[in-house]
């Protein structure tokens, strides 16, 4: 018996020496939800701000995307399910202390709003999209109300959308036995990349000068905050137990040094912010680069967690469980 568990068990990928059994499905839904977290942010505060003429894109047309992304991170979500008929389990009840409930019932919240503020937007963004759902039964009807309704909305959109942001992060940071994960830093540095992504995505769709300075200045501020919450989260770590000092290590020297530094901070982040105060500064125009390479390392940001917080651990199994003493053990 103990010989079938240490070879079907403890030998089989991602599980020895390292137990990892999240892959591609997850990082994908932490950024798009991320990411429509911050669109939905954006789209409210151009109706809040009144911002139609200086921001025409975001105030018509941006709200759109996000019911986009956030169905194509809960595809990929769903995708990630071992028992995918079961996922009504997760409306059975709500369970205060388990992060993935709030998740759960934080989606059910947002996706009515979002629909509602991404139907205010039609009729001047997407008119050919609006006749469309005119023909439907009650469209005309479903499309005055959400006009009607759009600042109200908008008021209501902005806490759902930043529970939302950071509920991605602590999702992770729950995790207590992954010493990497367990900070309370991932909540705001996941909604801040969130928020970072989204103005990245709407620099791409806008047209307007003016708009795109508001998302450049907005972008240079947002990244310089995820800079400095990644420089904290180094420092908790490196000033933390024995398993956190192993953790970090892992960025400084260690195995996932040139991932973290050279293939997310570097090009996600410090490129994009000095080609940003460039454009800004009207030296040179790649606010385009600067804007996929901003989202380039938003993604970045949730594969690397995801891997090295799946590698990290408070127990070395290797030696724990090793499998000639245990053989030894039993016989």
């Amino acid at each position: 018996m103990v010989e079938e568990l240490l070879v079907t068990a403890r030998h089989n990928p991602k599980v020895d020496p390292s137990l990892a059994i999240w892959s591609w499905e997850i990082p994908v839904y932490l950024f798009l939800g991320g990411l429509t977290a911050g669109i939905m942010c954006f789209a409210a505060y151009a109706v809040l701000a009144r911002k139609s003429d200086e921001m025409p894109f975001t105030h018509d047309r941006f709200a759109l995307w996000a019911p986009v992304a956030l169905s194509i991170g809960m595809t990929a979500l769903f995708l990630d399910l071992e028992y995918k008929l079961h996922v009504f389990r997760f409306y059975t009840s709500f369970e205060p202390a388990s992060p993935m409930s709030w998740g759960a019932w934080i989606l059910i919240l947002v996706y009515p709003l979002m629909i509602l503020q991404t139907l205010s937007t039609l009729r001047r963004g997407y008119p050919a999209l609006a006749g469309w759902v005119e023909k439907l039964p009650l469209g005309t009807r479903a499309l005055d109300l959400s006009e009607n309704a759009r600042r109200p909305v908008a008021v209501m959109v902005i806490p759902l959308a930043v529970a939302l942001g950071v509920y991605t992060g602590v999702l992770l940071s729950a995790f207590s036995a992954r010493p990497f994960w367990n900070t309370g830093l991932l909540g705001p540095l996941f909604l801040v990349s969130g928020l970072s992504s989204a103005g990245a995505l709407a620099l791409i769709g806008s047209r307007l000068d003016c708009e795109k300075h508001f998302f450049t200045r907005a972008d240079v501020t947002l990244i310089g905050i995820e800079l400095t919450l990644i420089a904290m989260l180094v420092i908790n770590l490196s000033t933390g137990a024995a398993q956190q000092l192993e953790t970090v290590n892992m960025v400084l020297g260690g195995d996932y040094t040139v991932p973290f530094w050279l293939w997310f901070v570097l090009p996600g982040l410090l490129i994009p912010i000095v080609l940003e105060i460039f454009e800004m500064r009207g030296i040179c125009r790649f606010s385009m680069v600067a804007s996929f390479l901003v989202l380039y390392g938003g993604f970045m940001l949730r594969y690397l967690t995801v891997e090295m917080g799946q590698v990290s651990t408070w127990t070395d199994y290797a030696v724990q469980f090793d499998p000639q003493l245990l053989l030894r053990l039993t016989h």
